[in-house]
């Protein structure tokens, strides 16, 4: 019997909640099996706690977490609450103050999920996009000037560093390498570096000098536009993607609608030198809460990436097996409501499928 991985669970706002507890489900089953432990702790930080307190996570909150193995998150978003708020004071907070610099985002078809791309299956669609997660826009940088008069300002500055694009580039080449595609090796950088010609044009010469250190790995470059184009027309072009912050956040919801929505897509924010959290890319919906109609198969998804990220493969595997002949065999549809189950029974299926 292996070492108890200790996991923190935040179910969050909304069906938060009931899909992670479907993931929660999952991975006891495969515990069992695997003959793994895991501690799992509870924790009910997001919307309702912060209505209460004032505050969406307490303020020794990332000590907290620094003590687990990993995080599994269902949701985040509160109808009460104004738009913005839990996703810098919750989600922002911890991707920043854990360092999980790395945004990592299967993109792949499952057996029997409809996409919305005419004559393409599950052998086209099956890329990963690597999105840096701790920079960018998103650092938060700048401020107004005369604010709510007809001479105001805004300004939100763009933050790149070398030390964060290098050591995002330097871990999607060594992904890349170690998925060894059988169509061969790819690492495509994402950017628009014929605009943004400061900050982009330190990830093209990051990207070059990183590349000479990976003979074996195929390079490419699309600006994100034409990118954007061609993962809806061709995406079996695609490897593995390397893309900066803000470009990352679209083209990645982008790719969850051709991989069959939100409801099977699953992220993980990657720290490879500590914490990891894992989540399904689907908001809250708040208006299916405790009807029993949302789809936990993304929830499930990230817990075979969480298992991965622990270095249990097998396990990892043994879920994303169960998951896709569920989508394949059982399950009518991967739409809320639509699923021919309800969000229990679609988690029981999958550990019937273990």
């Amino acid at each position: 019997m292996s070492k108890a991985r200790k996991i923190a669970v935040i179910g969050g706002d909304g069906t938060g909640p009931e899909v992670a507890d479907e993931g929660v489900k999952v991975l006891q089953a495969v515990a069992k099996l695997e003959k793994l432990q895991f501690e799992l702790t509870h924790l009910d930080w997001g919307g309702d706690r912060l209505l209460k307190t004032g505050a969406a996570l307490p303020d020794d909150g990332l000590d907290q977490l620094r003590k687990f193995d990993a995080i599994l998150l269902g949701a985040v978003g509160h109808p009460d609450v104004a738009p913005g708020i839990l996703e810098r004071k919750l989600l922002l907070d911890l991707r920043f103050g854990l360092d999980q610099y790395i945004n990592l985002r299967p993109v792949k078809l499952f057996p029997g999920v409809e996409t919305p791309l005419r004559d393409k299956g599950v052998n086209d669609i099956d890329f990963i996009v690597v999105r840096e997660n701790t920079e960018d826009l998103y650092c938060g940088a700048g401020g107004f000037m005369h604010k709510g008069t007809p001479h105001e300002v805004a300004t939100q500055m763009a933050i790149y560093t070398r030390r964060g694009c290098e050591r995002c580039i330097r871990w999607a080449f060594e992904l890349t390498r170690k998925r060894n595609n059988p169509k061969g090796k790819k690492l495509t950088l994402v950017a628009k570096t014929n605009v943004l010609t400061i900050g982009h044009d330190l990830w093209w010469r990051t990207f070059k000098e990183v590349a000479a250190e990976y003979p074996d790995v195929q390079t490419d470059y699309n600006h994100v536009d034409a990118c954007c184009m061609w993962i809806v027309k061709n995406p079996e072009f695609y490897d593995v993607i390397v893309t900066t912050n803000m470009f990352g956040d679209i083209i990645t919801d982008l790719s969850g609608i051709i991989q069959g929505g939100m409801g099977v897509a699953a992220g993980g924010n990657i720290n490879p030198e500590g914490v990891s959290m894992f989540e399904p890319m689907g908001g809250s919906a708040p208006k299916y809460t405790g009807t029993g109609k949302i789809n936990p198969i993304a929830a499930i998804n990230a817990v075979s990436m969480l298992l991965d990220q622990l270095g249990e493969a097998k396990a990892a595997k043994r879920v994303m097996d169960a998951i896709m002949k569920v989508t394949g065999t059982k399950m009518k549809s991967q739409a809320a409501g639509k699923m021919g189950y309800t969000t229990s029974q679609v988690g029981d299926l999958v550990c019937e499928a273990l």
